[in-house]
């Protein structure tokens, strides 16, 4: 939609502008015609429930809840959230990586790479000017975050309800858990923060925006439906990744050391 008026309510305000700065994220850098590439219409749903403490792709459509006025904001107060939950949606149609244990992971984290690229993008920040937080205004406190692509387990520190970010940067510290909802199926949101950190070090490396060179690589291997298979593993998204980077940028070029140089500090 084009229209110039806004909604009055604050979080259909914070939809409408993610939601159309996603959009164009992909449609102005990927041509890509909305979630699906067929032209979707996105819908988005807000106040759902009761101090509903989540935001979720349904595979069809945006839920957003309020938050508990307490731990949570309203989840529609951070782009890097709108921007991640919209991704899982380009991810269903395209690679549909399984969301368990690795591959769920790899979910998560493309999720998060395009989501803090959305934000970047909107905001106009280059590798050095982003915080790389995801979830910052979400989760209520100025010292607190849901996850730091920089820095995985610094989100935040000593949470009088949450305790410590206890997110893993590098492979030696994947931590394995149950495949059950419990234990968050295999991790998906915790080692997401492995591959994260190879992207955002992959990404500082090359300098100037994300989204002009590191994102391009991470989305062709999104859409790489041959190669990047549902239960594909970090070590597949590695190999992958330096394949595109050799790909569109030659085989001596900083780009490739880039991607070699951020997965070797993520130690996969």
């Amino acid at each position: 939609s084009t229209s110039k008026k806004l909604p009055a309510d604050a979080d259909a305000k914070n939809v409408k502008t993610a939601g159309e700065g996603t959009w164009q994220f992909y449609y102005e850098l990927f041509k890509r015609n909305s979630i699906d590439n067929l032209g979707m219409v996105v819908k988005q749903f807000i106040h759902y429930d009761t101090k509903y403490d989540n935001a979720f792709w349904d595979g069809r459509q945006m839920i957003y809840g309020d938050g508990d006025g307490k731990i949570f904001d309203s989840f529609t107060t951070d782009i890097d959230i709108i921007g991640h939950e919209l991704t899982h949606g380009v991810t269903q149609f395209e690679a549909n990586l399984n969301y368990e244990m690795q591959s769920g992971a790899l979910n998560e984290s493309f999720s998060d790479i395009f989501g803090i690229m959305i934000k970047q993008r909107l905001l106009n920040q280059d590798v050095h000017q982003s915080n790389w937080l995801i979830g910052e205004n979400v989760l209520r406190g100025k010292k607190y975050a849901l996850r730091s692509l920089k820095a995985p387990g610094t989100a935040y520190v000593n949470h009088p309800q949450l305790g410590t970010d206890p997110q893993p940067a590098t492979m030696d510290k994947y931590m394995n858990l149950p495949n059950t909802d419990d234990g968050d199926y295999g991790g998906v949101h915790y080692n997401s923060g492995i591959t994260n950190y190879a992207f955002y070090v992959a990404a500082f490396n090359m300098g100037g925006y994300a989204w002009e060179k590191a994102g391009r690589i991470w989305y062709a291997a999104l859409t790489d439906t041959q190669n990047l298979m549902p239960d594909a593993q970090f070590a597949d998204l590695k190999k992958l990744t330096i394949q595109k980077a050799t790909d569109m940028f030659g085989a001596g070029s900083l780009e490739l050391k880039a991607v070699q140089d951020g997965w070797k500090a993520a130690k996969v």
